[in-house]
């Protein structure tokens, strides 16, 4: 079978590249279409992948302009040519899933969440007088990004999270299928020695973490401001167009390692405190990959994060604050709060002695790519489009078999 992968652009690894890099293992002869691709930022089974760019691409300085050519999405979309294919699968934050598919050939979006920029969020993307301005645009861009949402044969949804906002937004129904979280054994281990030089002198000193793209709708500012209160070290891991706003605004006790290696991401998922998450997130892969090695995580209580670290919530010390077996979590209604932050970071000291690393690993487990695979190959015959290749799948890096108590798709 003929496969087309579609994805937005490919500037760097984050969530949506984990999540391409695990199509390719279950469709490994898939050709890749995307709006924009910079070789040497994604990993090399991607890059070897790529057969189709937009025009896009050919505009000098893309790698930074990408995000504000949003007027020319449409016509970047329309001008792949997927005659041939048997299947195309998106995935989509923005323009991926509108592409041109051609009658009978079924088109499936595994959709991250509807756009950003042009919904719910255009505000903290287009602030002041640039949001008035923009109107128009945006307005003429929703009515391009519900047609584009109609001509999709299915769609999954990253959370339940997402699939209400594709209801919302689209008037479309989603089936459900969480992404694949690496675990910590899959991760790259070794660190290079200035990387082993660099955390030697910090010797045993215990940090927070923030880590992520450096985007508005993280809100790593309100960290930023918090732990200006707080005092206590917090370490940034991460690159983004808020990077030198943000580092301008910080205090000594915070650090930015800008863009970290894998193996030096994961020493410090395991060396810090906690991981603090500010943001209100569709889905959350980074606090899964913390819980993974075995650490807590600070967060808002909404969200996909409720999926991905669980639901269940006790009384902390405050009334502002929650606590379950995998973290400190914040109302929704104080999203924003530096100092609602404060408290979540001082009761989860009070409380750390009661998270267990082995509980932790365990809830992180469910997200494995075991059980992404399961949940596709099910996804697939159900909707008649299965052609094995899910059930021979397997994750990078790990050679465990998709095993009985894999979670099914929620359709």
């Amino acid at each position: 079978m003929r496969v087309a992968l579609v994805h937005d652009w490919l500037t760097g690894m984050r969530g949506g590249e984990r999540c391409l890099e695990a199509f390719l293992c279950l469709y490994p002869d898939a050709d890749i279409f995307t709006l924009v691709h910079v070789p040497g930022t994604t990993s090399a089974q991607i890059d070897s992948r790529v057969v189709r760019v937009s025009f896009l691409n050919r505009i000098p300085g893309i790698r930074r302009l990408y995000r504000l050519l949003l007027p020319l999405y449409p016509l970047a979309a329309a001008s792949f040519d997927f005659r041939g294919y048997d299947l195309v699968v998106s995935l989509s934050h923005a323009a991926a899933k509108n592409v041109l598919v051609p009658k009978g050939i079924p088109h499936v979006c595994y959709c991250f969440t509807p756009m950003r920029y042009i919904w719910d969020q255009a505000k903290s993307y287009l602030r002041g007088p640039a949001f008035v301005l923009a109107q128009p645009i945006v307005q003429l861009l929703r009515l391009w990004d519900r047609r584009g949402a109609k001509r999709v044969d299915h769609f999954v949804a990253i959370s339940q999270f997402i699939a209400a906002r594709i209801r919302r937004y689209y008037g479309r129904e989603a089936c459900v299928i969480p992404p694949p979280v690496r675990m910590a054994h899959e991760a790259a281990a070794s660190l290079s020695s200035e990387e082993s030089a660099f955390l030697g002198t910090f010797g045993h000193e215990r940090f927070f973490l923030c880590a992520g793209a450096l985007v508005p709708y993280k809100r790593i500012d309100v960290a930023i401001e918090a732990f200006r209160a707080l005092g206590l070290p917090l370490w940034v891991i991460g690159t983004g167009p808020q990077e030198r706003a943000l580092r301008a605004m910080a205090p000594d006790n915070v650090r930015f390692l800008g863009r970290a290696s894998e193996a030096l991401l994961w020493e410090c998922y395991r060396r810090c405190e906690a991981l603090v998450f500010p943001g209100i997130e569709d889905f959350g892969i980074v606090p899964v990959e913390c819980m993974a090695s075995g650490r807590p995580v600070i967060a808002i209580d909404a969200g996909g994060i409720r999926e991905s670290i669980g639901d269940e919530r006790l009384s902390g010390d405050s009334d502002l604050v929650r606590s379950n077996a995998c973290g400190v979590f914040i109302p929704k209604r104080l999203h924003g709060d530096p100092q609602a932050l404060q408290e979540a970071v001082r009761a989860y000291r009070k409380a750390q002695g009661s998270f267990s690393a082995h509980s932790l690993r365990l809830a992180a487990g469910r997200f494995s790519h075991q059980h992404f695979f399961a949940a596709w190959d099910d996804f697939m015959r159900r909707t008649g489009l299965d052609s094995g290749v899910g059930r021979q799948a397997v994750a990078p890096m790990n050679n465990d078999r998709i095993g009985p108590g894999a979670r099914r798709a929620s359709c």
